[in-house]
């Protein structure tokens, strides 16, 4: 995908209904407020060799830092990039933390986060690669539920 067809991908994200149930079609995960897509992914590197792996996860962040500046050139920057870590220590002692928000501290280091201009959803995005029996993801997250 070029960074016309990956900011389109965002924009719908923006205006879809995110009513739907948990597993709907064509999403990396989906519930009731919110819906995850990969924007891109790595085909071939699940449980193989790391050097591989961590070559190609170098590339995603790249493209996933591409994509970052061209929502900062349109919204601006909003927040600075949000560190996994804080969930893990809260999930670690028991916290629940809802998703989408779950999910991305369990799969991803950070996000970089945004609020488009008169919406009150959240777009964000991130790198999938912590789960080594899964491909790569550059993933990109639209939810009404705010991050916690």
């Amino acid at each position: 995908m070029d960074s016309a067809k990956y900011l389109a991908a965002i924009d719908s994200l923006c205006v879809r209904d995110l009513t739907a149930a948990d597993g709907e079609s064509g999403a990396y995960r989906s519930g009731p407020g919110y819906r995850v897509e990969s924007l891109e992914v790595s085909h071939g590197l699940r449980d193989g060799d790391a050097a591989p792996r961590m070559a190609a996860v170098g590339d995603f962040y790249a493209l996933k830092s591409r994509i970052a500046q061209e929502l900062d050139d349109r919204w601006g920057r909003q927040h600075e990039p949000w560190g996994m870590c804080t969930l893990t220590v809260r999930l670690e002692r028991g916290e629940e933390i809802p998703e989408p928000w779950h999910l991305t501290s369990v799969v991803t280091d950070d996000l970089v986060l945004w609020q488009p201009p008169g919406s009150d959803r959240w777009i964000a995005l991130g790198v999938a690669y912590r789960d080594e029996s899964d491909e790569i993801h550059v993933l990109a997250v639209a939810s009404d539920i705010d991050p916690v």
